[in-house]
């Protein structure tokens, strides 16, 4: 072994050593916590102003977004201060997947311990945007654009070389990632990322939670691929734009009803994660 390898290999094991040493911090627990509760909090904030869209009593500039819902909790009395809160919880929930990552499921061989690390990883890139987006708010609303991210990214990407290609690439990244959230609710293996089993109620709401979640992932990625196809930006969108397909097709205002049942499901299994929530 070379005296570069050796010093790669010392240096990773400090890394995963300070990581063992975070995970084992009570105050690093209790704000996971905090972060997944409010996570729930989100969803729930999703899922009612879904269920607001579908009875055609959308308020003027609500949008039923994980940025919409943090908007909502900032209109709140606690305002500005909530949101420092928010923002903090979900930099510790950054904090905890990037500690998963290096060294979580460790129970697990191979390429299975991989592709669980790789969704750690991912996941932290969706709270670090979050806990972002509430450090924004909580900054005013100068800081705090509003603007249709997806939307700008399929424009950006559009403007690039291949960049249909690009955007069909993320859009069927969303869709996988969304089916990927349907096939957990079958298979019950977000009970792997527990310290515990649900069964029972408690299982088959987990089960509608990430299907509902999934379902509306899914047409996000449809959105992509939609924009992708025809070369036009303004096709791409994310959940609340999604939300709104739902609502024009046949049935729609019982289908997005459902589907905001199955997002406020996940929001209430968040509150499990939360008590539960597996370290590595």
């Amino acid at each position: 072994m070379g005296d570069a390898e050796r010093a790669a290999r010392a240096a990773a094991d400090r890394g995963k050593g300070a990581a063992r040493k975070v995970e084992q911090s009570t105050a690093y627990q209790w704000l996971v916590k905090v972060g997944l509760v409010f996570y729930g909090i989100v969803h729930l904030l999703v899922a009612t102003m879904a269920i607001r869209l579908a009875l055609g009593m959308r308020g003027v500039g609500e949008e039923a977004s994980n940025t919409g819902a943090l908007r909502s909790l900032a209109e709140t009395p606690l305002g500005a201060g909530l949101m420092w809160v928010v923002a903090v919880g979900f930099l510790a929930l950054v904090a905890w997947q990037l500690v998963t990552a290096l060294i979580g499921f460790h129970e697990f061989d191979g390429f299975k311990r991989i592709r669980k690390r790789v969704s750690a990883a991912l996941r932290a890139v969706l709270y670090g945007y979050l806990g972002l987006s509430a450090a924004r708010i909580a900054s005013g609303p100068d800081a705090d654009d509003g603007g249709d991210a997806q939307e700008s990214l399929s424009e950006g990407l559009l403007a690039l070389p291949f960049g249909q290609v690009l955007v069909a690439l993320v859009g069927l990244a969303v869709l996988g990632y969304g089916i990927a959230q349907i096939v957990r609710a079958f298979r019950e293996s977000f009970n792997e990322d527990l310290d515990t089993t649900l069964t029972g109620k408690a299982l088959r709401l987990g089960q509608a939670g990430f299907i509902g979640k999934g379902i509306a992932i899914g047409i996000v990625g449809v959105l992509f691929l939609w924009a992708a196809l025809d070369a036009d930006a303004q096709k791409a969108g994310g959940l609340d734009k999604a939300l709104q397909h739902v609502l024009n097709q046949p049935f729609g205002t019982w289908l997005l009803v459902a589907l905001a049942i199955g997002i406020g499901a996940y929001g209430i299994y968040c509150f499990f994660w939360a008590r539960h929530a597996k370290h590595a």
